[in-house]
């Protein structure tokens, strides 16, 4: 039995046992003891950003307005705008599909700075505006498959992260690059429980050169839209031949390394959760195949189930990058 995606009137996912839920991040939590207590905040129809400064909100509405539309390449239908917004993991909202748009109606973008150090000859401290300024934006449709086996097709909006890296000028001893979440629990009200879900901050990381493909991207916006909070505003990564959780929401902090990072979700359960994260049928998580995928939108009576493509579709374009890596040794 298969979750249903949440509408008006139909009742959350949490509401609903079914075989995908046990097999599930969320039950590997419960059943390890890190599950978090229970968010009991007003729901609301949708997440509104509190009101950015006026400049970067007319920076970005104008380049929103005149972004530039890459032909899309999927053949895929694209995900309905509800389905695509109200049906997400951020456990800094917490732990159900519909918790990230109930609980971040009071979602604050300002103040925002992102800070991006470490192997650079030109470190950078950049609110916003000062951010998006130099960037014109695209819109790309990318697939998005989330290791829990279900997937989406999103116009993503937002402009090359390796434009972002020149900016700060890498040193040649910058072999990766690490992400930080935003820990701020008056914003992220999951964030507040000692005995949370996760350690925070959230944490990611690439390679150098996986930051720097030409398919890597910093996303402000999606279908046409300012970004909102339960997709991970104001601004976050896109790495679309990756699993899901390597696209890290709400970043404030970026760090070029010359040793691999540390992951969180490595951290919890490395047998699980690799670095690489590239999407492989021939590669099953410990708890379930990911030979298929459910996507969205889907039900209990049509799940939806396409087969799972290698890198995730993207192979023509990234195979290159693990050329004599063993992808099964390096999950």
């Amino acid at each position: 039995m298969l979750i249903r995606i949440p509408r008006s009137s139909d009742p959350k996912p949490s509401e609903i046992t079914s075989e995908s839920q046990y097999l599930s991040r969320r039950d590997w939590l419960r059943n390890t003891g890190m599950l978090g207590v229970g968010l009991a905040l007003g729901s609301a129809s949708g997440s509104l950003l509190a009101a950015p400064s006026a400049d970067w909100r007319t920076q970005l509405s104008d380049k929103l307005a005149s972004r530039s539309k890459i032909p899309d390449t999927t053949g895929d239908t694209l995900t309905p705008f509800e389905d695509a917004t109200r049906y997400n993991n951020f456990y800094e909202f917490g732990t159900d599909k519909s918790d990230p748009v109930e609980n971040s109606r009071n979602f604050r973008v300002d103040p925002w700075t992102v800070s991006i150090e470490g192997a650079l000859n030109r470190p950078l401290k950049l609110n916003l505006e000062d951010l998006l300024k130099p960037h014109a934006l695209e819109e790309r449709i990318y697939r998005f498959r989330c290791v829990e086996a279900w997937s989406m097709v999103v116009p993503w909006v937002g402009f090359p992260l390796a434009d972002l890296l020149k900016r700060a000028d890498p040193t040649s001893s910058a072999k990766f690059v690490r992400f930080e979440t935003l820990v701020d629990p008056e914003r992220f009200p999951a964030q507040k429980f000692a005995r949370s879900t996760i350690p925070w901050p959230y944490e990611e990381g690439l390679r150098i050169d996986e930051a720097m493909h030409p398919l890597t991207l910093m996303v402000v916006g999606l279908y046409g839209k300012e970004l909102l909070p339960q997709n991970g505003a104001p601004l976050r990564l896109m790495v679309p031949w990756k699993y899901g959780f390597k696209s890290i929401k709400s970043i404030v902090r970026i760090e070029l390394t010359d040793t691999q990072p540390d992951t969180t979700w490595q951290r919890l359960a490395s047998s699980e959760y690799g670095f690489y994260a590239n999407v492989n049928p021939d590669v099953d998580h410990p708890r379930w195949s990911q030979k298929r995928e459910r996507r969205l939108p889907n039900s209990l009576w049509d799940p939806n189930w396409i087969p799972t493509r290698r890198f995730n579709g993207y192979e023509d374009q990234v195979a290159s990058l693990y050329s004599g890596l063993n992808l099964k040794t390096n999950y």
